[in-house]
C-alpha cells in the first residue's frame, strides 16, 4: 500500500544551523503520527515541507503519491490536506458556515453538498448547528478551535496536518477536544501528522511517536514500545515525563 507520506533524506539549513539533517520518515494510511521534541528540533519546519510552504535543500518528500517539488498544481495538493493550528485562524469577519466552507468552495462543490457538509461536521465536532450563522468571536475558545478542525476536514482530506493544534487551550478544554479528534481521526479513516509540546497528549493520541532532536529523528515507534526500549537518553526522559508527573501527583493526593 502507497504511503501517505515519504520524506527521504531531507535536509533544510538556516544560515549554518540544520532545521532538517536527513530526515526519512514514511506515514502509511490511517496513522496518527505525533512529532515531539524540544523547539528549534525540526517538528514545524517538517510539516511546512509536506504542503510546499517550505521547500528542503536536498531530499525528497512525497505526499499522497505526489512528489511536493514537482507538483504542477501544488495549490490543488495543498486542498487534499486539511490543516489545524493553534492560532486557528478562522476568517474573523465570514461565518462559521462560510469558514466551514472555503475548501469545498474552492472544489466547485454545489451549495447543496455544502450545506449538508457543514451540518455534518458540526454534529461530528460537537457544536450545535445554531452556531453555523455565528462570527468566530461569538465563540468560546474550545468552540473556534473545533470549528477549525471541521474546515480542516470539510474538503474530506485523507491527511491532516496539526500544529500545537490545542496549545493555547485551558487544560480542562483540550483533553477532551484531543479525545474526540482521536475518534474522529479513526471514524474517517484520515491520516494524521500532529506536532505538538506535550508528551502526555502524542503518547494518548498518537499510534507513533517520532521524536526530533536538532533537526534528526531519535526515535519513531508505538509509545509503549519507545519507553520500554529507548536507549537515548533524551528520549527516555521525554518519554517519563507524564510518568514522573502521575507520580508526583498520586505523592501529593495519597499524604
Amino acid at each position: 500500500m502507497q504511503p501517505v507520506i515519504r520524506l527521504e533524506g531531507v535536509c533544510k539549513r538556516y544560515g549554518g544551523r540544520p532545521a532538517l539533517d536527513g530526515i526519512g520518515l514514511t506515514v502509511g494510511p490511517g496513522e496518527f503520527v505525533a512529532l515531539v521534541g524540544g523547539s528549534g528540533s525540526g517538528k514545524t519546519t517538517l510539516l511546512k515541507t509536506l504542503n510546499g510552504l517550505i521547500r528542503p535543500d536536498a531530499g525528497h518528500v512525497a505526499v499522497l503519491g505526489e512528489d511536493v517539488a514537482r507538483a504542477a498544481r501544488p495549490h490543488v495538493l495543498r486542498r487534499r490536506i486539511g490543516y489545524v493550528f493553534q492560532e486557528i485562524g478562522l476568517f474573523p469577519h465570514r461565518t462559521v458556515a462560510e469558514n466551514i466552507a472555503v475548501v469545498p468552495a474552492l472544489l466547485d462543490w454545489p451549495t447543496e453538498r455544502i450545506v449538508a457538509r457543514t451540518a455534518e461536521l458540526l454534529q461530528l465536532v460537537g457544536l450545535p448547528v445554531e452556531v453555523k450563522d455565528r462570527l468566530p468571536a461569538a465563540l468560546s475558545g474550545g468552540q473556534r478551535q473545533r470549528v477549525g478542525v471541521a474546515r480542516a476536514l470539510a474538503g474530506e482530506p485523507p491527511l491532516v496536518l496539526m500544529d500545537e493544534p490545542f496549545g493555547a487551550l485551558d487544560p480542562i478544554i483540550r483533553e477532551p477536544l484531543g479525545a474526540d479528534y482521536r475518534a474522529l481521526h479513526e471514524r474517517l479513516g484520515v491520516t494524521t501528522l500532529m506536532v505538538t509540546h506535550d508528551i502526555a497528549e502524542a503518547v494518548l493520541l498518537a499510534d507513533r511517536v517520532v521524536v526530533l532532536k536538532e533537526g534528526r529523528i531519535l526515535a519513531d515507534g508505538a509509545p509503549a514500545e519507545l519507553l520500554s526500549q529507548a536507549a537515548d537518553p533524551d528520549v527516555r526522559a521525554l518519554l517519563e515525563a507524564p510518568l514522573r508527573q502521575a507520580r508526583r501527583l498520586e505523592a501529593r493526593f495519597g499524604a
